[in-house]
């Protein structure tokens, strides 16, 4: 990039290579239903996570820090901005993500 100013020595020239903006986190919503909601007691999280992160990561932390959700682990399906997704699939800054255990009822 380059571009031209002036200072009291007169006029120059800027320039700038290899400009590289990187974002160190992103922020999501989690919403939460069942049983994530009785274990955190709140209806949905704001997370921070690193860029690039998969969505299985957010199961991760919310088991990290709650292991009571352990069994949850391997039934619990995954949504992104109102769609269903795989669990290796990255959340984006202001995602807003949905952790679904199975329902039942009548």
């Amino acid at each position: 990039m380059r571009g031209r100013f002036f200072s009291k020595m007169g006029y120059g020239e800027l320039r700038i290579t290899n400009y590289e903006l990187r974002i160190m986190s992103i922020t999501v919503t989690v919403k939460l239903f069942a049983a994530f909601q009785e274990a955190y007691k709140v209806p949905e999280l704001i997370l921070d996570f690193p860029p690039k992160t998969p969505v299985l990561a957010i199961l991760d932390r919310l088991i990290q820090e709650h292991p009571e959700l352990e069994p949850w682990r391997n039934v619990t399906r995954f949504g992104i901005n109102l769609e269903f997704v795989n669990p290796d699939t990255e959340i984006r800054d202001k995602d807003e993500i949905v952790l679904i255990p199975p329902v039942s009822g009548g």
